[in-house]
């Protein structure tokens, strides 16, 4: 594990505004000694689950062979171009979600394995980007990003609360980490300090040492510098927009027009696929600067009420796919319910793109980093977590080996835990166990 201190750090200062530099080969901004023979800072190993609700298409999520042969579904299949990099994990499963009820019970505890309460308590697991966000938090101004697409659900399902349901990270057995929605929100956590006016553009404050900078650093690294300042002021732009549209697309009005005079300055974009987009680059912005190395993005809840009028549906030719909320969505199988998997899965491929454009010395971005996405269940339809779909893009820092499929169906100890024992240790941290796991998997 890197040991360097947060306080070491290399930044780009401004009035209430601290931008943290990205991987730079001819400055020690990371806080590295470096080496004489080696870059000023080794990038380190990123962790950042997706998760999207109500599992998939009964038929097509599915992998075979390997390499740049590997055959995918059509679930898959915006993730064609990384099939290399892909590693698919089918036939795990957590024991302990497959007591109590459907949704709430198989999603409380599905990055930790943990036994979940009913009734009116709140109890869970830790979970294990928070367990990887004790050890690299210290290092980092913010110990994990956690964001969301759809707002938590206080309600009750079967006995159990469906908070269970809209969390997947957990700070603590009874702690949910709290969810960052607001794009705007979860960019000043990266980049304003705390007096910071909300109005003010971040690029505008920090241009004066922008130019110091750039006076000290080689070409390449101008150039990566300029990068890196454009995809910040494209992320502003975007977010300043992103409400303006009045799409509604991620939900269905009660009011044909709005209540209020005036429309608030901040809120959730309307569009939910550049809501999606906009948690995706500022998660990307958060590992290319380093001011954080642990992310989960919940794209939605499961037993989700999003809607989807932006995805043209087959199955009622000339509308959207807004006729029906996703959880009732997934139990019909049918060709819109391919299509908003996809949709999903699109999401992944943009990450894993931007990820993969952004050169770290030999390695890119994507390659330093294990990029999982999951669902609680296998099928909508069936509700069925005998399985769990799990799918793992990136390097780990030359530590992962892509292009493959591991099988672990019908075999002893094939509990998922064990997959999160082998990407805890591949950044360094090695519980003796978790949840209900003992060892890591070795194929991986």
């Amino acid at each position: 594990m890197n040991t360097h201190r947060f306080s070491r750090r290399a930044f780009l200062r401004g009035a209430g505004v601290t931008m943290a530099l990205p991987w730079l080969e001819s400055r020690n901004v990371w806080g590295d000694e470096p080496g004489k023979s080696k870059p000023a800072s080794e990038a380190p190993v990123r962790m950042c689950v997706v998760f999207s609700g109500n599992g998939f298409h009964s038929k097509e999520w599915w992998a075979k062979g390997e390499g740049k042969a590997m055959e995918l579904g059509q679930v898959l299949q915006p993730l064609a171009d990384f099939r290399e990099k892909m590693l698919f994990v089918r036939g795990l499963y957590h024991e302990e979600a497959r007591k109590g009820n459907i949704h709430s019970s198989q999603t409380g505890n599905l990055l930790s394995g943990a036994p979940i309460a009913s009734g009116g308590e709140i109890r869970s697991g830790l979970s294990f980007d928070q367990l990887l966000a004790q050890s690299y938090g210290r290092s980092t101004k913010v110990p994990s990003l956690v964001l969301a697409c759809e707002k938590s659900n206080p309600s009750v399902h079967k006995n159990y609360s469906m908070l269970y349901s809209s969390h997947i990270s957990w700070s603590s057995p009874t702690t949910p980490t709290p969810l960052e929605l607001y794009p705007a929100l979860a960019f000043d956590r990266l980049f304003k300090d705390g007096a910071a006016p909300g109005d003010k553009s971040v690029l505008d404050a920090v241009l004066e040492d922008a130019e110091d900078l750039r006076r000290g650093i080689s070409r390449d690294d101008q150039r990566k510098l300029d990068e890196y300042l454009d995809s910040v002021r494209d992320v502003e732009k975007r977010i300043e927009s992103a409400g303006k549209r009045g799409e509604l697309q991620g939900w269905r009005p009660t009011l044909a027009k709005p209540s209020m005079k005036q429309r608030p300055a901040d809120g959730i974009p309307q569009d939910i696929g550049e809501h999606m987009r906009l948690m995706g680059d500022i998660m990307v912005l958060g590992f290319q600067t380093d001011s954080t190395r642990i992310s989960t993005l919940k794209l939605n809840n499961d037993h989700s009420a999003l809607r989807f009028p932006n995805l043209p549906s087959v199955q009622q030719a000339g509308h959207g796919i807004d006729y029906m909320i996703h959880h009732l969505l997934s139990h019909s199988d049918g060709e819109d319910w391919l299509k908003v998997n996809q949709f999903f899965m699109e999401q992944t491929a943009y990450i894993a793109r931007k990820l993969d454009s952004i050169q770290e010395g030999p390695r890119t971005l994507l390659d330093n980093t294990m990029l999982m996405h999951c669902s609680s269940m296998m099928v909508g339809a069936k509700h069925n977590n005998d399985e769990l779909p799990v799918i793992v893009l990136g390097g780990a820092g030359g530590r992962l080996k892509g292009g493959r499929v591991l099988d672990y169906q019908g075999k002893p100890e094939r509990q998922l835990c064990r997959l999160f024992m082998s990407m805890m240790d591949k950044m360094d941290v090695r519980p003796k166990t978790f949840g209900d796991a003992k060892v890591m998997l070795e194929e991986v």
